[in-house]
């Protein structure tokens, strides 16, 4: 399984359930088919920017107490995206396998004009805009992030 997919189920993990050591983050992980090593675990949880608490893990809050859910919307085009197309209004991103539907949803949360809507299944993302003149305007600048 990718990293993508790893780190976005233990932000699940961490959201629903209390989890209070890394051992038995491993186990959960474990259980829903990520087997990994401690040093594995370890660094998704430094990237993620999980922070223990007196309950457990949980997410890092930024300085306007917005959780931190998502890696930037750079980091993920630059190491996920692979193709960029238009056709009319529509934009299709190929991505990485498991990559698409966090990407779609990072893209999203950016709140960028030109786009109407994500559409992410497994390394395909649909992007509708308002019409083509938008589509290109996302075109170049996810192509942007990609260079």
């Amino acid at each position: 399984m990718s990293k993508l997919s790893r780190q976005s189920t233990i932000r699940e993990l961490v959201a629903k359930h209390t989890v209070t050591s890394q051992d038995e983050l491993r186990l959960l992980l474990a259980r829903r088919g990520h087997a990994v090593t401690q040093a594995t675990l370890s660094r998704d949880i430094r990237e993620l920017s999980l922070v223990k608490t007196a309950e457990g893990y949980a997410m890092h809050a930024d300085d306007s107490g917005a959780l931190s859910q998502l890696p930037s919307i750079d980091r993920l085009v630059r190491d996920f995206v692979y193709d960029v197309q238009t056709a009319q209004q529509l934009v299709v991103l190929r991505t990485s396998a498991g990559a698409a539907s966090p990407v779609a949803a990072a893209l999203d949360a950016e709140g960028w004009p030109e786009v109407m809507g994500t559409l992410g299944g497994d390394d395909t993302i649909l992007i509708v805009t308002r019409d083509g003149a938008q589509a290109k305007k996302l075109t170049s600048r996810v192509r942007g992030l990609l260079a």
